[in-house]
């Protein structure tokens, strides 16, 4: 009878120790990629917004280019919030910035409207110099009687210069001076404005 049972007792333990072999641990090394969002929107009418540059500012800083359409996105991004700024020679903005916050999901529709800038321009003329000259300079200032800066880039050879480098809005001063062949400069004209609409 001792031989059954020390049988049963090899069985039991040889039941027990089959199954899986190893190491087991509850810990990962790689974790998940981050989460990253999209900020998009469109810039209209699409004349305006073709080509515009828009700019990230905020959590991150990035700038993207609208296309043909209009339309920009700016892509993997993480939560935070953000100011989105378009610009784009020849044209104003409504509204001038936004701010968008991701939180766990993207931001669509940051939309902007293009509104083209009238041109301003202010035509001026004077009375030619007693003196012999080889040309005018032009100065402007927003500041009566002083802080003028020059607008032409070379001599004016006649007696009138139209600058088209004026804001709507403005009120503006400018004086002239007359310039010799020697490069030698006179003391300021009178001052006369200009009031741009």
């Amino acid at each position: 009878m001792r031989p059954a049972f020390l049988l049963t007792g090899m069985l039991a333990s040889m039941a027990l120790s089959w199954g899986c072999s190893g190491a087991v641990s509850g810990n990962s090394s790689t974790q998940p990629p981050p989460q990253t969002y999209d900020i998009s929107g469109t810039i209209s009418p699409s004349a305006g917004g073709n080509g515009a540059a828009v700019t990230l500012s905020g959590a991150a800083s990035a700038t993207a280019t609208a296309n043909s359409s209009g339309s920009y996105t700016f892509t993997g991004l993480a939560n935070g919030t953000y100011a989105i700024t378009p610009s784009h020679t020849g044209y104003t903005f409504s509204p001038t910035s936004q701010a968008a916050t991701i939180n766990a999901a993207n931001v669509p529709g940051v939309n902007f409207t293009a509104t083209v800038q009238q041109a301003h321009s202010v035509a001026l003329s004077w009375i030619a110099s007693t003196s012999t000259v080889a040309g005018y300079n032009v100065y402007r200032s927003t500041v009566s009687g002083t802080q003028y800066t020059k607008v032409n880039s070379s001599l004016v050879g006649g007696l009138a210069y139209t600058d088209g480098a004026v804001l709507g809005g403005t009120l503006y001063y400018f004086v002239t001076t007359a310039v010799d062949a020697s490069g030698n400069e006179s003391a300021d004209s009178n001052e006369v404005s200009a009031n741009v609409p």
